[in-house]
């Protein structure tokens, strides 16, 4: 009579339960982005973004790209209006770890604006989509909203 031995490695139960934990594991945010308004509040600030994605749009060559991290709207009066807004046009410019944007035509005072600060491979882990707190194709993003 042939005999099945079952041999059970140690080392693939610790590794199985190692990696559950860490799916498991909620993501940390990067550190809060913080906006100001410099030169004389004809340009805006911006603090606190990734600075490895940063560095990697840099290299672009093409000023637009930075719309797909940090892309300023003016805000419509009807708030529900909001992600229909087109890009306010400008350029930006990288200064160490600090982005700062020079809009085409100078912030209205007294109107808001907002930045939608898109979280770029945020929510993309097996588990956001198991739990439901992520879609295929969504990008997440944060609006920070801002008055000249």
């Amino acid at each position: 009579m042939l005999k099945i031995i079952h041999v059970r490695y140690w080392y693939l139960d610790i590794l199985i339960i190692f990696l559950f934990i860490f799916a498991c594991t909620p993501t940390k945010h990067p550190a809060g982005v913080r906006l100001s308004l410099v030169n004389n509040r004809q340009s805006l600030q911006i603090k606190g973004l990734d600075y490895a994605v940063m560095q990697d749009i840099a290299r672009d060559t093409d000023n637009t790209v930075w719309q797909s991290l940090v892309a300023v709207y003016r805000m419509p009066a009807d708030t529900d209006l909001k992600n229909y807004q087109p890009v306010q046009p400008g350029r930006y410019l990288l200064k160490d770890s600090v982005v700062v944007f020079t809009p085409d035509t100078p912030f209205v005072k007294g109107q808001t604006y907002f930045i939608r600060n898109y979280r770029l491979g945020e929510g993309a882990r097996l588990i956001d989509y198991i739990k439901g707190r992520s879609q295929p194709g969504r990008t997440h993003f944060i609006d920070l909203i801002f008055k000249e």
